[in-house]
């Protein structure tokens, strides 16, 4: 089989791509695409602990805790020790975290509509599903 026709080969060149374009929309909010996957979970759900992020985001928890303080550095969140658990931080959004969601956000959805141009919803639930099924396929290997 020719290199182009491997999925592994395809789903990488795609993800390096978008990877970059997403950064280019994210770069003016001086954060990573990494640090912005933090806030929209902590936008969705304040008070999760550092490993709860971890598993969420499918990232190393030591990776997670860089992320963390380099976001808490700008002032975006901050942590607080775990009420029952003095091991674990609990991460919160700042005010300007919170207040910069809008602004974040908006330029987001329009680079999520660039990226699905010319897919129908169903083509775009079905991609997903093909990735959720490869993810599970390989994930334990």
């Amino acid at each position: 089989m020719e290199l182009e026709k491997y999925i592994g080969v395809m789903v990488h060149r795609a993800d390096l791509k978008l990877n970059n374009y997403y950064q280019k929309v994210v770069n003016p909010f001086d954060i990573t695409v990494d640090q912005w996957e933090i806030l929209v979970v902590l936008w969705e759900q304040e008070g999760i602990t550092q490993k709860e992020l971890a598993e969420r985001l499918y990232k190393d928890q030591t990776n997670i805790a860089r992320m963390l303080f380099k976001l808490e550095k700008k002032g975006f969140i901050h942590r607080v020790i775990h009420e029952t658990d003095r091991r674990s931080l609990r991460v919160y959004l700042t005010s300007k975290g919170r207040e910069i969601e809008d602004e974040i956000l908006a330029p987001s959805i329009e680079a999520y509509k660039k990226t699905i141009e010319g897919l129908t919803e169903e083509e775009v639930e079905t991609f997903r599903r093909t990735l959720s099924i490869m993810y599970n396929n390989v994930k334990d290997l």
